[in-house]
């Protein structure tokens, strides 16, 4: 009697699976959502899919940005990824890829005799880029006592580089130790001596690296560093300062009047530009008077003397 009713309830469930609509809709899913490549190398996109009844689904590849673009569309691809990428089911794989080819890229399976009818799955590229020749900046020389910061940089890898410096083709550490003079930021790249003294004097170079190729260094450079010169300090002062009392001079003597036509031959003495100024109203306008047609020679009933002048 057991095995009777075993039996019925056993049958019972194949009819009611038989009879019963299938529950399993269209699904679309990839096995790697973030593939990582680097450039130059091919790179698959993973697309898997099930349908309910659909035998012939429509299979589309898009990539997103700041428009959604085709890359598959109605069996074929499109715009740049003609004749550099192939399907197999709904995966696709692209030749080559470049940096351009890095983005987000959206599979869509339409299954119009099921009744979810769409289904879709994203996965993101990235191209790796390995370094390139970081551009250095390192000054041929430096004066003691000032700020100096080197630079390197690489605009292109990705990953970003992480960058080392070198002196003298010796590492130079990252860590604040007390004696040392520096700062390395190997995420800038850069390389800052906020005192910089004779002992930093040396060839520097800088090498990025991002674990992607092989790292790339800039061609070292030798950088002086020069005792600030008092001497020649000390005389430029001077000769500013010699300069900017006979311009001073030469002003004071214009808002006094000294400069104007049918001045009485006054004159006037600058003592700090002794041997370099000594300027006479008369002598200034005498070659204007020259060339006036009317001109007269003055007649002096006496030989030229200052009859007014002033000291600075």
């Amino acid at each position: 009697m057991r095995m009777g009713q075993l039996e019925i309830c056993i049958f019972s469930a194949f009819l009611i699976l038989l009879h019963s609509p299938n529950t399993v809709p269209v699904t679309v899913s990839s096995n790697k959502a973030r593939v990582e490549v680097p450039e130059d190398a091919d790179a698959e996109l993973s697309c898997l899919f099930k349908t309910e009844k659909e035998t012939n689904p429509r299979i589309e590849w898009k990539k997103k940005g700041k428009d959604v673009s085709f890359v598959y569309y109605n069996g074929e691809f499109t715009g740049d990824f003609t004749g550099r990428a192939k399907i197999e089911g709904a995966t696709v794989t692209l030749y080559k890829v470049t940096q351009k080819d890095t983005g987000e890229y959206r599979c869509e399976v339409s299954a119009p005799e099921d009744r979810v009818k769409l289904g879709e799955t994203n996965v993101t590229l990235k191209v790796l880029v390995p370094p390139h020749t970081p551009l250095c900046e390192i000054p041929s020389s430096a004066v003691t006592g000032s700020t100096v910061e080197l630079r390197c940089k690489d605009k292109q890898s990705v990953p970003p580089a992480i960058y080392t410096w070198y002196k003298d083709n010796t590492k130079l550490s990252v860590t604040r130790w007390p004696n040392i003079t520096y700062t390395l930021d190997t995420h800038t790249g850069t390389l800052l001596f906020n005192t910089i003294s004779r002992a930093d004097a040396g060839q520097y170079r800088c090498v990025a690296s991002n674990g992607v190729g092989a790292p790339k260094s800039c061609e070292g450079k030798h950088m002086k560093i020069d005792d600030v010169n008092i001497s020649a300090i000390i005389a430029v002062v001077v000769v500013v300062f010699i300069i900017l009392v006979c311009s001073l001079g030469v002003y004071y003597a214009y808002r006094q009047g000294y400069f104007k036509k049918g001045h009485n031959g006054r004159s006037f003495w600058i003592p700090q530009c002794h041997g370099i100024a000594h300027i006479s109203s008369q002598n200034l306008h005498r070659a204007d008077d020259i060339n006036n047609t009317n001109y007269e020679p003055p007649q002096y009933t006496e030989d030229f003397s200052h009859t007014k002048s002033f000291m600075l």
